[in-house]
Formats: structure tokens, sequence, C-alpha cells
């Protein structure tokens, strides 16, 4: 691909740091670097993993018993081998109780398959050899996600387990009949209701599939040419660096499910390069930060909670329904970055990259072939296409791409080592998704979803807003200690529900409108995510400033501030659902696209401090004001919003060479 780099002649990081930056900060890259028999060891599974897969998904699954298990199997061994005991532990060799638990957790993850016939038959009965393998199995998940994914989410799922057990003994709005030891095992690993529930269906379907197409994205050179074609279009703009950096990041979403991931990868080209041109080291980071984190709702290919959305809502729902219900919000999100990101550079008179500094833009335009993939899943699931095959189909087409793009060597090795990276890339999520499965279980053996949304609903005085409030405050405390999948499992069965109560009041579950509940999903999936830059904990933000040399909460708290769109868009959602684009008109649409639009420009130049100049205290505040009345969606209150609105565009345009230079104020 095009020397970007060389050309600006700024330091990129390499593998090695990006690596070093990974372990960090993502526990899901925490791995060792195994040699010997083990490496291939290793190597074999995961592709052995990823070929089973690709099996089902093209020949047809097996039944959801055998399916689930064997991908859990196939999860636990591998991750015993490759995550050490500790995040400092023994990196370059397995220890022996490692190879005890990963030859029980292939063991157990046979079981299935070996008394399918018994346990089907049995009636929901277990015998002791039942119960022993399915308590093992229980604690081999806990352990697995403590060191794949994270300490917080084995705590939340081992106190769902307390809560099953001892139901009888808790506070009167918790308290249920209490489940045995052999219940809680039964339905844990003998049912579809627990670890073998929902969330480990769909990453043993969907989810891996777009993971290993992910990582045929990468093999063919598409990751690369993102950055690109990034610097192409935005790179010649006000404060063009920051651009790039939001727009390689968004399209960066398409292959990393992970903000930190997406961060390291985007960041360690984009941070250096806004640096030079003058942005400072906590704005650099966090620019790179809140655009990484947004990769995950940006259709077309989103986040792995998007995928467990569409099981949780059911009623005929789509992963399409979701995508394309994700569209404006999304875009709103990064036009609120855009929108702070041009303020700050011309508040801080930074300039564009020059003719000079620019790849050759006619080249890099030539390889437009190369988002044929994405271009591609697109088309197929807006004509209907299931979701796995449209994935199996991308896949097929990035093969092509790779012998066709020069500018890479690919081959027969190529596309092993994507099979293998695909399956690397899964075993975090099949992990979070096994352990999400326990609480899952718990959250509709006792009733706990319904009790808690109640008793929310009750704290708040049934008032909308103040529940709400409290549902972002839980959604961004799990986010900070568990994964999006995780976060998004639990506040999807426990507070989304009450916002489903508040917005349809006595309406029976199967008659709730679908716009409601995806309502009351897309609230808590948000939130979820973008916790991941919300201090005091915002890994993705701690990731950009061991990049850019910043200091970690400054970074945190600016990423916060450019993503204020974020924290805005939810309740925008709930009390405007035609940015969901369901049961509206096309008016409808445009008038709410149009005021929010002017809402995020108000609240973008009133944090940062610059519109056409410096702006004061009072004119921030208005500023503010009219952008939140422009986005609350009720007429009288866009009216008012435009009009503030309208005074305070007069007052900057008569004003504007107050103390300042004439500067360019086109939002580009």
């Amino acid at each position: 691909m095009v020397n970007t780099e060389k050309q600006l002649d700024i330091d990129v990081l390499t593998e090695e740091q990006q690596q070093e930056l990974l372990e960090k900060y993502d526990t899901e890259s925490n791995v060792r670097k195994v040699g010997g028999w083990v490496k291939w060891l290793v190597f074999t599974l995961l592709l052995a993993f990823s070929l089973f897969q690709l099996y089902t998904a093209i020949f047809g699954q097996f039944t959801a018993y055998l399916q689930r298990s064997i991908h859990l199997g196939f999860g636990l061994t591998i991750i015993f081998l490759l995550y050490p005991i500790r995040k400092k532990g023994l990196k370059t060799k397995v220890p022996f109780y490692d190879y005890i638990l990963a030859i029980t957790a292939a063991a157990t993850g046979m079981y299935w398959t070996l008394n399918y016939e018994r346990l089907v038959t049995s009636l929901g009965k277990i015998n002791q050899t039942d119960f022993i393998v399915g308590a093992i199995v229980i604690l081999l998940v806990l352990e697995a996600a403590r060191r794949a994914v994270g300490l917080p989410i084995t705590i939340i799922a081992s106190l769902f387990l307390v809560y099953a057990f001892f139901g009888p003994y808790m506070p009167d709005f918790l308290a249920h009949r209490g489940q045995s030891l052999e219940q809680i095992v039964n339905l844990m690993y003998f049912s579809t209701d627990g670890i073998l529930g929902t969330p480990i269906s769909v990453s043993a379907t969907y989810i891996f599939a777009f993971l290993l197409f992910g990582a045929f994205l990468v093999k063919t050179g598409v990751g690369s040419y993102f950055n690109d074609l990034a610097v192409a279009i935005a790179g010649k703009l006000v404060g063009g660096p920051a651009k790039v950096a939001i727009f390689s990041s968004a399209l960066q979403g398409t292959i990393s499910g992970s903000s930190v991931a997406n961060v390291v990868t985007s960041g360690s080209y984009t941070i250096p390069m806004m640096k030079k041109l003058g942005y400072k080291k906590e704005f650099a980071g966090a620019v790179e930060a809140a655009a990484s984190t947004g990769g995950q709702i940006m259709p077309p290919i989103m986040g792995a909670a998007a995928f467990l959305m569409v099981e949780f809502i059911g009623r005929g729902v789509t992963y399409w329904d979701i995508a394309k219900a994700a569209i404006i919000p999304a875009l709103l999100y990064f036009s609120g970055i855009w929108i702070m990101t041009h303020f700050e550079a011309k508040k801080l008179g930074l300039r564009g990259l020059s003719e000079e500094e620019l790849p050759n833009r006619k080249e890099i335009f030539k390889k437009l072939y190369l988002l044929i993939p994405i271009l591609l899943i697109i088309v197929l699931m807006m004509t209907g296409v299931p979701v796995i095959h449209a994935a199996l189909y991308g896949i097929l087409s990035c093969i092509i791409i790779g012998f066709i793009n020069r500018d890479v060597k690919f081959g027969v090795k190529d596309i092993i080592e994507a099979l293998v990276d695909g399956a690397r890339t899964a075993l975090a999520v099949v992990a979070a998704t096994a352990c999400a499965g326990i609480i899952v279980g718990v959250v509709v053996k006792t009733g706990l979803g319904l009790s808690l949304a109640n008793s929310l609903v009750e704290l708040a005085g049934g008032n909308i807003l103040l529940t709400l409030f409290f549902v972002m405050i839980a959604s961004l405390i799990l986010g900070m200690g568990a994964p999006t999948t995780a976060n998004y499992v639990i506040t999807s069965t426990i507070a989304a529900p009450a916002i489903v109560t508040l917005l349809a009041p006595d309406v029976p579950q199967a008659a709730v409108p679908v716009v409601v509940l995806l309502s009351a999903h897309f609230f808590v999936f948000y939130f979820g995510i973008i916790a991941d830059i919300t201090p005091p904990v915002a890994l993705a933000a701690f990731a950009a400033s061991g990049i850019s040399g910043g200091d970690p909460i400054k970074t945190g708290v600016n990423s916060a501030k450019l993503a204020i769109a974020a924290f805005i868009i939810p309740y925008m959602i709930v009390f405007s659902p035609a940015l969901l684009m369901i049961d509206v008109t096309f008016l409808q649409v445009i008038w709410v696209v149009f005021t929010a639009f002017m809402g995020m420009i108000a609240i973008g130049s009133g944090v940062i401090g610059y519109w056409y100049r410096k702006i004061n205290f009072i004119e921030r505040i208005l500023l503010i004001i009219a952008g939140l009345l422009m986005i609350y969606p009720e007429s009288f209150s866009d009216i008012a919003g435009l009009i503030i609105f309208g005074i305070m565009f007069a007052i900057q345009l008569f004003t504007k060479n107050k103390g300042n230079n004439k500067i360019e104020t086109s939002i580009g």
C-alpha cells in the first residue's frame, strides 16, 4: 500500500509495540507465545475450529446441543493452552495444570456428542456422572472467562450462581424459591437456557463467521487500505489528521469488534500524524479512542452484541433490520466527533495535509475494488440473504480480491493463516458468551429480570427520564469491567425490560411494538460500548494514551467530551424512534436528522469554545442549550432551539473577525 507515513515523516508503532499495548490494555490479546510441538498443536486446533465452523455454515448446523457444545469445547481447550493463569504468568511455556485443564475441557466438550441420545431422551433428568461433568464445565467456563475476558465478568456470573442457590434468603423484592445444586447444573449445561443458550448459539454461528470475514479482510490488505483511503479523502481538510482518524476508525470497525484493538491498529498510524500537525497529546489520543469505540456501532458490520440483539428481540427482526436502524445514530455519533475536531483545529489554527504530504490519490482510488467484499455483504443482506451466507460470500470475495490485489502476496498459506487468526479472535467471544449464558440462565429461571425492572421503575417513581438515567449508570459501570457482549447480555435482560415497561405500559410482551424493543435495546447497547472511553476505567482511551504519550485520565476525559453525542443519542432514540427509520415517513426522518445535526453543531461549538471565533462562557452555555433543545424530539423545542441557534449564528457571523483572523468556516 501507499507509504504515507514516510511522506509525513512520522514514526508508526511496530507490530511488537502494538502487541505490547494490546497485552497491557486488552485482556483478549494477553496470550502465550508458545513454540515447538505446542505451537503446532494450538495451530492445528485453531485451524480445526475454523474448519468445523465453516463446514456447519456451508452444509448445515448440527442440532443445538451438539453445535454449541463442540464450539464451547474447542474454545475452552485452546484458551487453557494459550492464556496464562495470571497476566504476567508463563508466556512461552504451558504448565502441566493447563494441559490437564485443556484435556478436561476437550473431554467435557465431547460429552454431549458421546451421550446425545441418552441426554435428549432423559426428560431433563441427569445422573451423578452428568452432574459432575456439568459442574466441571461451569468451573471451566468461569476460569476461561477470567483468563480471556477479565475478572469482572467471572465475579458477576459467580454472584448470579450464588443468587440462584440462596434465593429464599434474599430480600423480599429479590427472593425466589431457590435452586438446588443439581437443578443449577442441569440448567447450566443440560438445557439451552444456560451456558449452551442464546449467547453461545450466536457465537457458534453469526459471530464466528464475521470474525473469519474480518481476518480475511486483513490478509487481503483492506485494513491498510482503509488508512490510505481516509488520508486521500480527509487529509487535506482543516485539521485533516484528526478527520483521517475518524474516517479510518469507522472503516476499521468493520474488521475489529474491539475498541482497544481498533485504537492500536488505527492509532499507531493516526495519532503520530495528529501530534505532528499540532494536536495536543491528550486530544490526539482522545480523537482516536472516541472514533475507534464507534466502530462497534457502525453498520454494516457492528460489534458482536448487535448479533445477540437479533436473537434477544426476536419477533422476526433480522440483522439487517438492526444494521439499518443503526445507520442514522452512527452517522450522528461520528458527525459529532468530526464537528468537534473541526472546531478544535480551527481554534488552534491547525492546517490539513499539504499536496506533497498526501499520497497519490489517483492510485488509491484505483483500488476501490478492495471494498467489494464489504459492499457485497451489504447488498446480500439488503436482498434477504441469510446473514451467515452473506458472511460466507464475503469470505469468498475476499479470497478472490486477495489474488487480484498485487500489493499483497496472497496464497494458500494466507488462507490458512486467516482461518487460524479468525479462530484465535473468537476465543474471547466464546468465553464471554458462555459466561453470559450463566447470567441469562439465572435471570430466566428466577425471574430476576422482571423483579429488577419493576424495582428500577419504582425507584425512578415511574419517571422515564430518571429510569433511563439509572439504566445509563448501570450500563456504564458494567461496561467498565465487562466486555460489550457480556455487558449487553446483562443489561438487556435486567435493565432493558424497565424501559419497555415504561414505554409500553400494560402491553403484553408479545404485543410490544418492535420499535419500542429496539429503542430499549439500543439504549443499553450504546452505553455498554462507550464505557470504553468513560473515566475512570476507559481502556480504549488508556490504550490511545500509550501511543500518544499523554496522560491517560486526561485522554479519557477528552474522549468522553468528544463522544458527547454518544451520551445523547440513546436518549434521542428512546424519545424519537424516527432515528431508527421504523414506521416513519421520509420527511419525518429528514426533519429529525436535520435538527439533530444542527444540535450537534451547537453542542460541539459550545463544548470546544469555538465557532467562527472563540466564544465566551455565556455563548457556550446558550449554544449547548440550543443544541439540546434541537435534539429533544418535540416541535416546540426544535423551533426554540433553531431560533437560539439562528441568533447565535448571526452574532458569530457579524463578529467573526473580532480578535481573530478570518478563518475558513466550512465543516470539512
